[in-house]
């Protein structure tokens, strides 16, 4: 898509969540919802006609636009997607890369595990990478923050 947006641009509206969601955890995806997130990680801006044309290249039997717009409004109600309207075509951006949801996401669903068993969860995670070889270990240390 071109990058001919600018923000006094009267013709252009930006519509996407009135707060930031930058600090807070993304929701968990559903099944339709991650592949258009994908879709839309892989394209970049794009539009719901993009999207559905790409997705419904595997999808048997396709589906329909109104599915793919209801879901791409609904995940820029929950802060995954920015929408822009330009007369009656809407673009959609991500607001978090691919890597930056799946940090906020592990870290959430690793903190609920703990949260909830405490120290069954951490003997399992522990036993997990026991098992690993050490140039493995050392690449998830890093990754970590622990060098």
């Amino acid at each position: 898509m071109g990058g001919n947006y600018t923000p006094s641009s009267p013709s252009a509206i930006l519509i996407s969540m009135p707060r930031s969601r930058a600090s807070t955890v993304p929701p968990a995806l559903h099944e339709l919802e991650a592949e258009i997130m994908e879709e839309v990680w892989r394209q970049g801006e794009t539009t719901v006609k993009l999207v559905m044309e790409a997705l419904n290249r595997e999808a048997k039997p396709p589906r329909a636009y109104t599915t793919y717009m209801t879901v791409m409004r609904r995940l820029n109600h929950k802060g995954l997607l920015d929408r822009r309207r330009t007369g009656r075509q809407d673009t959609y951006a991500p607001r978090l890369s691919r890597e930056q949801y799946q940090e906020l996401r592990a870290g959430a669903e690793v903190r609920g595990l703990v949260d909830e068993f405490g120290d069954v969860a951490l003997a399992h995670f522990a036993k997990s990478l026991s098992g690993l070889d050490p140039a493995r270990r050392r690449q998830l240390r890093r990754l970590a923050g622990g060098r």
